[in-house]
């Protein structure tokens, strides 16, 4: 550990490890909410259109991918909330259309070489520049700060979006701001873990945390310090093994989701026992007034995001 730790490309790779531990699943822990887990595979094949931008124009890949995502993630949630009928075919040619313009740009490109799109393929521990450390830390405090900040009113729009545009909440920004940071997090992202992993661990987290938590709020900090634990554990794997940190930072974390789903479920006939012992309980709660709801209880609906 103390010679990995003297290299200053691995601490460049720890610490891109630990930015991508917290984005990734504070992000995806919504898109789970909204049955999307896979948005985030759609915009890993839309970023290798930026990255070839980036060799073609010889400029920042990070940022081109960027800018390339979240133009994409803007027409998937406009294709999206129209609610067309043959939008997932549109969807379906932007994603696959997307991957094959970066890899004929990519080959056309004079910075074209064995390694060089391998490595946003699937992650590279040796790729991490200081200038793409410092890219991953400004739009990670982006993405944290939106995805935690806003996350009552995030809370809000996956659970139910005709109940948050009653209650007065902008749901068309908030969509949109949501496929942003979702964007953001795959370019964030696809350093440390890859372009075709990154949804990985956008989602596997989550539902791990899932296993085992009963709030929303616990459920993300669960799934933060999960996706923390596995990205820091699989890049210093990789470097141990030789392999891509993607593939290593993924396998850990289905690893763990398989421990907690086993650990889960005496857990739940447990509690499931307990509450038929306990018998029928007897609610006295009160009853709302005429012509409400406690379901439409701003109160009461806001009280689930905690």
């Amino acid at each position: 550990m103390t010679e990995m730790l003297s290299y200053d490309f691995m601490q460049r790779a720890l610490l891109a490890a630990v930015l991508v531990g917290i984005t990734a699943p504070a992000v995806g822990i919504y898109l789970v909410q909204r049955r999307q887990a896979l948005m985030g595979d759609g915009m890993g094949h839309i970023a290798m259109t930026g990255v070839g931008l980036g060799f073609i124009f010889q400029t920042s890949p990070v940022w081109m991918a960027v800018l390339v995502c979240v133009l994409g993630a803007v027409t998937m949630e406009l294709v999206r909330s129209r609610g067309n009928q043959r939008g997932d075919i549109a969807l379906a040619m932007l994603f696959y259309g997307g991957m094959a313009c970066g890899k004929l740009l990519v080959s056309k490109s004079a910075q074209a070489g064995a390694g060089s799109l391998e490595s946003y393929l699937w992650g590279s521990i040796l790729t991490v520049s200081p200038g793409d450390l410092a890219t991953i830390a400004a739009l990670g405090a982006v993405v944290i700060a939106v995805t935690v900040g806003l996350r009552r009113q995030l809370f809000a729009i996956c659970q139910d979006e005709d109940f948050a545009r009653v209650t007065g909440l902008p749901v068309r920004t908030l969509n949109l701001l949501l496929a942003v940071m979702a964007a953001v997090t795959v370019t964030v992202a696809m350093r440390v873990v890859g372009l075709l992993l990154v949804s990985a661990l956008m989602v596997v987290p989550v539902v791990a945390a899932q296993q085992l938590t009963r709030s929303f709020a616990a459920t993300q900090a669960g799934a933060i310090a999960l996706g923390v634990v596995v990205s820091l554990a699989g890049v210093a794997g990789s470097y141990q093994t030789d392999v891509p940190s993607g593939p290593a930072i993924v396998l850990l974390a289905i690893a763990v989701f398989a421990v907690f789903s086993l650990i889960a479920a005496p857990l739940a006939r447990r509690r499931h026992r307990r509450t038929a012992d306990a018998g029928p309980v007897v609610c006295d709660v009160q009853l709302p007034a005429p012509g409400t709801s406690d379901e439409t209880d701003p109160g009461r609906r806001a009280g689930l995001a905690q």
